[in-house]
């Protein structure tokens, strides 16, 4: 477990190898990468439950549309048939 002197000393580290102006636009680099990567996750997912329920609709509606639609003959029901 990290001690308060211990901190102290990592953040004096950090400090002196990035300097005073450097510090603030790092984590404001890291915050935006953080909420980019969490929009994205976010999108991911809705368009996963998207996928999923136009999936569902797809396999419900043909069964649907299966048993009501009508056969169709390839047979020519008008007796005139074509002649080649």
């Amino acid at each position: 477990m990290l001690g308060g002197w211990q901190i102290v000393v990592i953040l004096v580290v950090i400090l002196l190898l990035f300097g005073g102006k450097k510090i603030p636009e790092l984590a404001k680099g890291l915050g935006e990468g953080i909420k980019s990567f969490k929009d994205a996750v976010k999108d991911g997912e809705e368009e996963a439950k998207k996928e999923e329920s136009g999936v569902k609709g797809e396999l419900e509606g043909g069964v649907a549309n299966k048993s009501t639609s009508t056969p169709q003959s390839s047979t020519d029901t008008t007796g005139k048939g074509s002649k080649a």
